[in-house]
């Protein structure tokens, strides 16, 4: 099946072509401004592949080019297959998406009762993560990490609200280990890998992966290797797998049959969820699920260890775009757009334009969250859950980004709405290097009750 795969993909390789077009000077400039050495590209449309290549590096040290080959880390697009596996379990009649998870998870707290299967699929559990607590050179064994994780404070009750959680899907692999009755990774090469002539596998710093690319991470102006983490903290399964482009084009199109998951399970997953006041999460069970100008959006992005990745599904349009990426200043979503821009311009939304601001003192109120949040301090005025996310590696992390991109030039209000919580807005701040999209919702107590700040 493999051969048969790669049979398929070989013919590809001369579309992209040795001649550089405006797509690819494109993404070379993008790449180039985000510090990225490596960036590997895959473009289906109607199940044929229409554009694949490497570009830049995928090992700096070593001077090697990143081809059709390269390996690259998933991040948390890793995340829909943990997602699938559990719903052929489900269908095995080893476990209900419905069952408390202390059902299939020993010596779970009292605060983890009425968390069900279902809300960790799809973050909607009331989980935090515990990444302030971990010690990553630290082995943890199953029993120590789900301990650890036990005395992290929950966010909300379960089913209350949507809120994403790389914790639920470390136990959703402990469960798949313990329902499938071995280690998850080997459950998923037998049932889906394998099947499909993917050559994806759980991450292994021991084993020789051909063809594996290095991780880099951009600090303060240079270009660093990834960090270290222990070995099986690269194992969970909130996505820890090594792929290729390839093999999640594979997966995207084993996506339109049967082979893998039925009808039944491909509708589950693609489904928004519902939460408590029967409004929707923007997830279903593994997947980010929207729309774009009113056409089906299915995708997943992820980061983890210098690498960036995100798969994006416009599946009204049988369009599909792959992008792996070895530096974790990539904005995979921003090379997906620049691709899915070239070939299918019309699902792209064009940059919103400003609005006349009648409240100019919100303004002023928002650049100062800015710039406190540059300066790597907490900024007055928010609400518990939004203080709660600002902790002070993240704030450290903010002002280390904030750093690179320069002194702000303008700012832009884009939206305002009434909504019943108060009022929410969204603010374009240009700076010297990167284009910045502000969300808030001001509350009706004045709190700042949602936040969020990320390149646009």
């Amino acid at each position: 099946m493999r051969a048969a795969c790669l049979a398929l993909f070989s013919t590809t390789i001369l579309i992209g072509g040795a001649r550089a077009d405006s797509l690819d000077d494109a993404l070379l400039a993008e790449m180039k401004r985000r510090h990225v050495p490596g960036l590997s590209v895959l473009v289906l449309k109607d199940g044929k592949v229409i554009k694949e290549k490497g570009y830049g590096l995928a090992n700096v040290e070593h001077q090697v080019p990143v081809t059709p080959r390269t390996v690259f880390q998933s991040g948390s697009v890793g995340k829909t297959f943990t997602a699938a596996l559990i719903l052929l379990l489900e269908q095995d009649g080893k476990l209900s998406l419905d069952d408390p998870i202390s059902r299939h998870l020993a010596n779970t707290p009292p605060a983890w009762e009425k968390i069900t299967v279902r809300h960790l699929l799809t973050h909607t559990s009331g989980l935090g993560d515990p990444y302030e607590n971990l010690d990553f050179r630290k082995d943890y064994s199953d029993e120590e990490l789900i301990a650890l994780e036990a005395s992290i404070p929950m966010r909300f009750a379960p089913g209350e609200k949507w809120a994403y959680s790389n914790m639920g899907y470390h136990l959703l692999g402990f469960i798949a280990n313990r329902a499938g009755g071995k280690f998850y990774g080997d459950q998923l090469r037998e049932r889906i890998w394998a099947p499909l002539g993917m050559g994806t596998r759980v991450i292994t710093e021991a084993d020789i992966v051909p063809h594996r690319a290095a991780g880099y991470e951009w600090k303060h102006g240079v270009l660093k290797n990834q960090s270290w983490v222990a070995p099986r903290l690269n194992t969970t399964a909130d996505g820890s797998l090594y792929l290729t482009a390839r093999d999640l084009a594979a997966w995207d199109q084993a996506l339109y049959g049967d082979k893998v998951l039925n009808a039944r399970l491909r509708q589950a997953s693609f489904t928004p969820a519902r939460l408590n006041d029967g409004s929707e999460a923007p997830y279903g069970l593994g997947w980010y699920v929207d729309t774009v100008k009113g056409r089906r959006h299915i995708h997943h992005g992820g980061a983890w260890q210098g690498f960036r990745s995100y798969l994006c599904r416009y599946v009204d349009d049988k369009l599909t775009v792959v992008i792996l990426a070895n530096s974790d200043s990539a904005r995979p979503s921003k090379f997906a757009s620049m691709v899915t821009s070239h070939y299918a311009p019309t699902l792209i939304e064009p940059p919103a334009r400003p609005i006349a601001d009648r409240e100019p003192a919100v303004t002023a109120r928002v650049r100062e969250i800015a710039a406190r949040l540059g300066a790597g301090e907490m900024p007055a005025g928010l609400g518990p859950e939004v203080t709660a996310k600002f902790t002070p590696q993240t704030l450290s992390r903010i002002a280390a980004f904030m750093q690179e991109i320069g002194a702000l030039r303008s700012v832009e209000l884009l939206a305002r709405e009434d909504e019943e919580q108060g009022r929410a807005y969204r603010y374009r701040f240009h700076y010297e290097g990167e284009t910045m999209l502000a969300k808030l919702m001001i509350g009706k107590d004045g709190q700042v009750g949602r936040f969020s700040f990320q390149p646009e």
